[in-house]
């Protein structure tokens, strides 16, 4: 234990003093605080006159947004056609009631004092008037709902309900939560299936783990590489045992990548903390930074795991390497093999089938599950069960991978000159 914690400082000192490790955390930073600052200083180049930043921001929209006339004959329910044509339109068009003869409704388009207009006939129809139609324009398709619920409205008015509560009756607010109910425990375990916000933390979870694996890999693979084309290495076997080195250098890299990561979506939690103000009620940065629990506990367990699982390989391809130019045609095929793993998630997730037969059989496959797995729990519901199942031969392959790592790693030792065969390598493993 006394030499793993010697290899361990020394090599994650490598680590934090290494110029290209620092400085890539602190451009990660400041981008991150740049981005996440980016509507506060939007807001002092827009505003003339200084705010103070915990106050409500209020921006009067209407003055930026194209008009849109609406001239109607039912001049006894225009507030009702108003408020309907308003709610549907009113993020993209300043809505307003015009009693314009239609010549002065289209010369006011075609000078372009107006974007679009709609002439209603009675509640049941209306005419478009656009200066160009385009096949992209979906005013018609809204138009069409606010119609239903100006004739629903006026139903029920002339029924003897009022204004306001048939309004009320028609604009009904409806909450939805929607839990996943694949096993029985799990409603109680994820609790509100957040769609949204599990889509970007499986998409930042599977490129964090990409990055981190292609990086902190190389790395492992070229640091030890180097001690071996340096000689240093046969000089730490006979002084340490060869699961410790690995175990300590492996680690030791995890522990820095996770140094890293905490650093980069640290700045980003504290600054979308000092500027939430500004951000208002934005539902993707919303679902961002409010993550369950139970699923950012999943994120880290498969994330640890799938890292160390390939460091270990990583590691262990580099004692083989013979000179350190070979360390990128000798880490090859298991990079393919991540990046299969990835564009096999990546192709699920696209599609809106993350529970097909290939997901199901990668969560049980240890390079794969980090991925797959995770990606399952996140967007569609697993039972306990097979998470256990992962989880455990997850565990269960990064012990085996690593011990087997530290003897490939101390016979790596002798093997100089060529590149030697799979077959050399395991013959002298069980030798070993």
């Amino acid at each position: 234990m006394k030499q793993f914690g010697t290899i361990f400082k020394f090599e994650l000192k490598y680590y934090l003093k290494n110029k290209i490790f620092v400085g890539i955390t602190l451009f990660l930073v400041v981008l991150i605080a740049a981005v996440m600052s980016l509507p506060r200083i939007a807001a002092i180049f827009e505003s003339e006159e200084l705010q103070d930043p915990d106050e409500e921001i209020i921006y009067d929209s209407t003055e930026d947004l194209s008009v849109m006339l609406l001239k109607t004959e039912n001049s006894e329910y225009s507030d009702v056609i108003l408020s309907a044509f308003s709610g549907e339109f009113e993020a993209f068009y300043n809505v307003q009631l015009t009693d314009e003869s239609l010549p002065e409704i289209q010369e006011k388009i075609l000078s372009d004092e107006a974007e679009c207009a709609f002439v209603l006939m009675g509640l049941t129809s209306f005419k478009y008037y656009i200066e160009t139609p385009s096949m992209y324009d979906m005013n018609v398709d809204s138009a069409i709902v606010a119609m239903r619920k100006i004739y629903q409205t006026v139903s029920l008015i002339e029924k003897g309900v009022s204004i306001e509560e048939a309004e009320n009756i028609i604009n009904v607010e409806i909450s939805s939560e929607m839990y996943g109910v694949g096993a029985v425990e799990e409603e109680e375990s994820l609790g509100e299936f957040d769609l949204l916000g599990n889509f970007l933390y499986t998409y930042i979870m599977i490129f964090a783990l990409y990055m981190v694996i292609l990086l902190y890999g190389q790395m492992v693979s070229t640091n030890v590489a180097t001690e071996k084309s340096s000689r240093a290495m046969e000089v730490l076997v006979t002084s340490a045992k060869p699961t410790a080195m690995m175990f300590g250098k492996v680690l030791a890299s995890c522990f820095a990548g996770f140094i890293q990561l905490a650093a980069v979506f640290g700045s980003a939690l504290l600054f979308y903390g000092i500027n939430k103000s500004y951000w208002g009620e934005n539902e993707i940065i919303e679902s961002l930074f409010n993550i369950s629990p139970v699923l950012l506990v999943y994120m880290l367990v498969f994330f640890v795991l799938g890292f160390l699982i390939y460091a270990f390989l990583f590691g262990a391809i580099g004692s083989t390497a013979t000179k350190l130019e070979d360390i990128n045609t000798s880490t090859l095929p298991l990079t393919f093999l991540f990046i299969i793993a990835f564009v096999v998630v990546m192709t699920s997730m696209t599609s809106g089938s993350v529970d097909n037969t290939l997901m199901k059989v990668c969560s049980f496959v240890p390079f794969t599950s980090p991925m797959a797995m995770f990606t399952r729990i996140a967007m569609s519901t697993v039972p306990w069960y097979e998470i256990a199942i992962s989880i455990a031969i997850l565990v269960g392959s990064v012990v085996g991978i690593g011990v087997l790592s530290a003897k490939i790693y101390r016979v790596g030792v002798l093997l100089y000159g060529t590149t030697p065969k799979l077959s050399a390598i395991l013959k002298a493993v069980w030798k070993a």
